[in-house]
């Protein structure tokens, strides 16, 4: 599966972005899929998760009951809203499918990413 995230931009702190990320392949359905962030300096780390059929989520604690995750299996398609942003969520997202497994404990070793979209959130 290929991955493409888009939506990313410049925005005040407390305001709100979304984030979709566009899989092409017949199997996009199959996977769980997730998002991780990395800023300059920084690992990458994990965001949130979302599971193949959509059910089942998981946050980051540093993102929690901001950001909501949520899929369009008939568009290959995952979304993230992000709201109540602040500077500290600065920096590059990147989509990725992998195992429920994995993603649920916040960890990817996917070799399926897409190519990051730049999130900046001025203070």
């Amino acid at each position: 599966v290929q991955l493409q995230a888009s939506g990313g931009g410049l925005v005040q702190a407390g305001g709100s972005l979304r984030l979709s990320c566009a899989a092409s392949g017949r199997t996009f359905s199959s996977y769980s899929m997730g998002w991780f962030r990395q800023a300059p300096g920084k690992e990458r780390e994990f965001v949130a998760a979302i599971s193949w059929s959509g059910s089942d989520t998981y946050y980051a604690d540093s993102v929690k009951d901001r950001f909501t995750m949520s899929r369009a299996n008939a568009k290959n398609t995952v979304y993230l809203q992000m709201n109540s942003l602040k500077p500290e969520d600065t920096a590059v997202y990147y989509c990725t499918a992998d195992y429920w497994s994995r993603l649920r404990r916040g960890t990817s070793l996917s070799d399926h990413w897409g190519q990051g979209t730049q999130v900046t959130v001025s203070s």
